[in-house]
This record gives C-alpha cells, sequence and structure tokens, in this order.
C-alpha cells in the first residue's frame, strides 16, 4: 500500500469516529433534556416530602422509581392527581403498586 491510501483509510476512520462520537453527544444532550423536564415536571406535581420519598425510593429502586415517576406524569397530564400530591398519597400509591407485585415463595425440600 502506499502512502497515499493509508493517509485516506486514516482519513475515512478519523471522519467515522468523529460522527460516532457527535452522535452519542447529541443523544446524551437528548436524554440528559428529557431527564431535566422529567425532574421539572415531578417538582410541580410533588410536594417537596413526596419528592423526597421519591428521591429515596430511586436509591435504592431505581427501575421501580422510574416507572412510578413515569406513572404519575401521566396520571397528572390526565388530571388524575391532585396537585401537589402529598406524602400520604404517593404512599398510598406506592403501597397500591406494590401490592400487585407478585409475591415470591420458596420452599426448601
Amino acid at each position: 500500500m502506499s502512502d497515499e491510501q493509508l493517509e485516506q483509510i486514516r482519513k475515512r476512520k478519523l471522519l467515522s469516529m468523529q460522527s460516532r462520537i457527535s452522535d452519542e453527544q447529541r443523544q446524551a444532550q437528548a436524554e440528559q433534556q428529557i431527564e431535566h423536564q422529567k425532574q421539572a415536571l415531578l417538582a410541580k406535581i410533588l410536594a417537596p416530602e413526596a419528592r423526597q420519598r421519591l428521591n429515596n425510593l430511586k436509591m435504592v429502586r431505581q427501575d421501580f422509581a422510574e416507572q412510578i415517576e413515569m406513572q404519575l406524569i401521566e396520571m397528572a397530564q390526565m388530571g388524575k392527581l391532585p396537585i401537589p400530591l402529598q406524602d400520604a398519597q404517593l404512599k398510598q400509591i406506592l403501597i397500591q403498586l406494590q401490592s400487585r407485585k407478585r409475591e415470591t415463595k420458596i420452599t426448601r425440600i
């Protein structure tokens, strides 16, 4: 291979890497913007104590807390939630959702 061919290959690889990096940056920015919007909506929907409870839950069970956040946002947009949602009301919602969860029993033989 000649030097020119190697240089062309290097340039193509560099361009593809740069485009991949810019795509990843755009995707990260979009995800960050969505998260900011979600947090802004939750700040409007939830009372401070309820937000703290949800944040505590998020530290322990992130996937469950994210589902709850999305459900709360949807319910608020449909007008099914009192705004601001108080801590006691959030507790009741969490209890209802957790009671739906299937209990697993392990028996030893």
